[in-house]
């Protein structure tokens, strides 16, 4: 049955889930719509999006540290309460979600906090790449919104699959676990150290080639 985005609306307008999540409902369901509430419901999705207005500002600051130092990530994770937070649940939580960062190395926590100028830059190289291929102007919009999902997925936290099961995203482990928890929990901030991330190592190069033309003339 072809889902359309009428039914996508009417689901998340009753229970309040997000469009993605209400999509993927009616497709395991082939649109049965009291199915699809019912997965919602199964999955704390429904109840999840209850507490989408709450507050939460407690939570904790966790690391990880990978590879005997190479990789460190720091990650702001919300609760609610101070009791929530201290959960041996909220706590393995923490540490997948740094465990993931350290792994997908996302940039950002949302789309919205992606720069304006480096959304514009893929969008720019994106046209380029069809209109060599020689697409159509019509489908190429089509093509570069589809490619620019995809480059969200990579680089925002909560659009990417999460690494113990990528059949759901960040967005949708954190949904899950406010159901099951009872409080809504969100990722703040995060930031992600990489051993020598950033270092042009161009002169240390330099001078190993001069190093090497040395001991040839000698």
């Amino acid at each position: 049955m072809a889902i359309t985005a009428q039914d996508i609306a009417k689901l998340r307008a009753q229970t309040g889930a997000g469009m993605l999540d209400c999509k993927k409902a009616l497709d395991e369901t082939n649109g049965d719509f009291e199915k699809a509430l019912d997965w919602l419901r199964e999955r704390g999705v429904a109840k999840a999006a209850k507490r989408a207005g709450k507050i939460a500002a407690e939570g904790t600051v966790a690391s990880y540290i990978h590879g005997g130092g190479s990789v460190g990530v720091l990650v702001e994770v919300n609760s609610e309460t101070d009791f929530v937070a201290k959960n041996d649940g909220f706590q393995a939580l923490v540490n997948d979600i740094a465990l993931h960062i350290a792994a997908a190395a996302p940039k950002y926590v949302t789309r919205d906090e992606v720069p304006a100028d480096v959304l514009e830059r893929e969008k720019a190289i994106y046209v380029e790449q069809m209109k060599n291929e020689g697409k159509p102007a019509d489908i190429i919009e089509k093509i570069v919104g589809g490619k620019i999902d995809k480059f969200y997925s990579e680089i925002c936290l909560m659009e990417q699959p999460f690494i113990k099961d990528e059949d759901k995203t960040i967005e949708q482990l954190l949904t899950e676990k406010t159901g099951e928890i009872g409080e809504k929990i969100t990722v703040r901030r995060f930031a992600r150290f990489e051993l020598g991330e950033g270092i042009t190592k161009e002169k240390s190069d330099l001078a190993a080639d001069v190093e090497e033309q040395l001991r040839n003339v000698a």
